[in-house]
């Protein structure tokens, strides 16, 4: 069978695709990934094939453009963290600092562009490679095009707890066809409810809103590619040891002022845990000199670090808050972002975390947040209950059957 992949331009999106791409490939199949240009690289290290042929939008870049766009509407909930100008990344004083009609003008032209180039790219490979499936993630629009323009069934993988059928539209939960790609090819519109089928890695505690049919998959974590390293946990003497990780696309769509990890290493210094900090070596600068207690660690796989911490505090991300419910960690979601903040909220409800918004994180707050995590065994104990029920759920492998199935019954 031939399985293509599309994925959007954030790795996070579609590394939880990686395990499902593997388990195809070892039973056979063929496996393609049509992908923007940039993430050919994570692709190939990945051990997957990447067709970089799909359009090519800096997606932090527009972010921040539509950071912008929302704070010229009255809508902006980081008071203290300054807007970014889109190009430049300099922060404004007000979203009326420039003339706005231009910029969104020239966006919005740009957007077009390389929508349309996706569009045609994707239509035009799936008709010549002739995929019998389509697995795509939740933002992949060219995914869902491509399938239906030659007439397989597709399934949309999530990433998270954040589904296809959500209320809030902040939440993007599928891609808006904005310049008709569907209809110029024919296809009635793009709307949640063309996405048919979906690959879900949540317990049933965190399951993401949807109507399509849901297909129940074990989160199984890729954090990218990284060696083990040098770093041997040692006797922590008693103190907990605490993982800290940041994103740096947080600080490219929000600014420097929202880099807070220097205050998530204060607080956890004040209540004496060791910390293990996973940085992004563009984000070393902003650290300074670190204490003695801190182990910084660049570039590492998180998988490999949480199962000998006791906490996890972090930016929000849905990759990075799968792979501690895996781990059976507690974590503290320190988020921006609307779906930054819903995923947050959604593991808290479980008991498994807790979560601050990210324009309120100071030293006493995460140290008030952390304290609570580390004493109380309750959310040690939801943790270990989520993690449980990944674990019983079926492994990627367990998958390729119902995936078999589904392209032979489900062509249109």
């Amino acid at each position: 069978m031939r399985v293509l992949f599309t994925v959007s331009d954030w790795t996070s999106h579609y590394f939880p695709m990686v395990p499902l791409g593997w388990a195809l490939q070892s039973a056979g199949h063929e496996v393609r990934v049509l992908c923007p240009p940039r993430q050919a690289g994570p692709l190939s290290a990945a051990g997957l094939t990447p067709v970089p042929v799909l359009g090519d939008l800096d997606m932090s870049q527009l972010s921040r453009f539509v950071n912008l766009r929302a704070a010229r509407a009255g809508h902006w909930p980081y008071p203290g963290v300054p807007l970014l100008h889109p190009l430049t990344r300099e922060p404004l004083v007000s979203p009326e600092d420039f003339d706005f009609g231009p910029l969104a003008k020239d966006f919005g032209a740009e957007v077009g562009r390389q929508t349309a180039l996706g569009a045609d790219a994707a239509v035009d490979f799936a008709r010549r490679w002739r995929p019998d499936l389509v697995v795509h993630d939740r933002l992949s629009m060219d995914g869902v095009l491509a399938a239906r323009a030659v007439g397989v069934p597709h399934v949309a993988h999530l990433w998270g707890s954040v589904g296809t059928h959500e209320d809030s539209p902040a939440l993007h939960p599928v891609p808006v066809d904005r310049t008709g790609e569907f209809a110029r090819f024919g296809l009635p519109p793009m709307t949640p409810d063309l996405i048919e089928h979906v690959i879900d890695p949540c317990p049933p505690e965190l399951a993401p809103p949807t109507r399509a049919h849901r297909i129940p998959v074990r989160y199984v974590p890729y954090n990218g590619p990284g060696g083990h390293g040098s770093w041997t946990p040692s006797d922590s003497g008693g103190r907990p040891r605490v993982c800290v990780i940041w994103s740096n696309s947080v600080t490219q769509i929000y600014g420097e002022a929202s880099y807070a990890v220097p205050e998530i290493v204060k607080a956890a210094q004040d209540l004496d845990a060791e910390v293990v900090l996973l940085a992004h070596r563009d984000d070393r600068a902003a650290l300074g000199d670190l204490p003695d207690s801190v182990t910084l660690l660049e570039q590492y796989p998180l998988r490999l670090v949480l199962p000998h911490c006791a906490a996890l505090v972090h930016h929000g991300g849905a990759g990075t808050l799968m792979t501690a419910l895996a781990a059976g960690v507690p974590q503290l979601s320190v988020a921006f972002g609307a779906e930054q903040e819903t995923d947050g909220a959604r593991i808290a409800a479980t008991g498994a975390g807790l979560t601050l918004p990210g324009h309120r994180a100071s030293a006493e707050t995460v140290r008030d947040a952390l304290a609570r995590l580390l004493e109380d065994p309750a959310h040690r104990a939801a943790a270990t209950r989520l993690s449980h029920a990944n674990a019983a759920r079926p492994a990627p492998s367990g998958l390729v059957p119902e995936l078999e199935r589904l392209a032979v019954n489900g062509r249109g």
